[in-house]
Formats: C-alpha cells, structure tokens, sequence
C-alpha cells in the first residue's frame, strides 16, 4: 500500500526536477548556477542583433545605378552603349560622393564639393547624349531639382 503513494512521490519529484533542471539550463553548458556559457551565448547573440540594427544595411553602388538607368532609359531613348557609358559615370559619381560625405570637413566644403561633382556628372552625361536627349535631360534635371510642381502647372506649361 505504502508503495504506491511512494511511487506517485517519487515521480512527481523526477518530473518536476526535471523541469527546473531545464531552466537553469543544465543541458551541458550549464551547472546549475555557475559557468552559464548557454546564457551569454543568448545574451551575446542578442547584442549582435541590435548591434546590426543600429547600422544600416549599405545599398550596393550597382544597384542604385541599375535603378537610376532604369528610370531614365526609356525616358532617354539610350541606346545600349550609352547605357553602359552612363552606368560607369554613375557609378563614379556616386562612389565620390559617398567619399565627400565621410570626409571630415564642414558641411559648406561637403555641399561645394558636392555641387562640383555633379556639375563634372552632368557636363560628361551631356556628351554621351545627342540633341533630344540632350533636352530631355535637362528637363528631367529641372524636374528632379522643383519636384513640388502640380498637375495644373505641368498641363499649364504644355499647352
């Protein structure tokens, strides 16, 4: 009789030392309380996260060359060579740039610098292209440049 109660006894005991044993980890990287190497591996893993979230993730160069020449070629009407042309002068400019940017300078020396490059972007862009390219480049630049315009103002203009 005094054996069943026991039994009961005895495997409610190993069932529930089981489960505390599994929160304190004790699955070989933990004893108990001391050389908690499970729990800074969670912490550790933990920092890296936020570490990684505070730095943003870097845009490939090409791949904002690729969008920029998406955009604009059937608005251009480019042909493949200016095409790979255009996307070498992209690509420079958009490395300088990102040069000028982490260059510790003041931010007036950092916009002239700026203001330089893309004046030199645009004279080299302005060559690849023939007379109606040429005109609807400036167009999309002034564009670019006045994006507040409305509707009612561009249907203005082209009446």
């Amino acid at each position: 009789m005094k054996a069943i109660p026991f039994t009961f006894l005895l495997l409610f005991v190993f069932l529930f030392s089981n489960s505390v044993s599994a929160q304190f980890g004790n699955n070989g990287y933990n004893n108990g309380y001391g050389n908690n190497y499970g729990s800074n591996r969670r912490m550790n893993s933990g920092m890296d996260q936020s570490m990684s979230q505070q730095k943003p993730k870097e845009i490939p160069v090409e791949v904002t060359v690729a969008k920029i020449i998406e955009q604009i070629k059937p608005k251009l009407d480019l042909d493949e060579l200016q095409v790979i042309a255009l996307s070498n002068i992209l690509t420079e400019n958009i490395r300088t740039q990102g040069m000028l940017l982490k260059a510790e300078v003041s931010e007036d020396d950092k916009m002239a610098n700026i203001k330089a490059l893309s004046e030199v972007t645009d004279r080299k862009i302005l060559e690849l292209l023939n007379s109606d390219q040429k005109e609807k480049y400036n167009i999309l630049n002034e564009e670019a440049k006045n994006p507040k315009k409305s509707k009612k103002e561009k249907k203005k203009k082209s009446e």
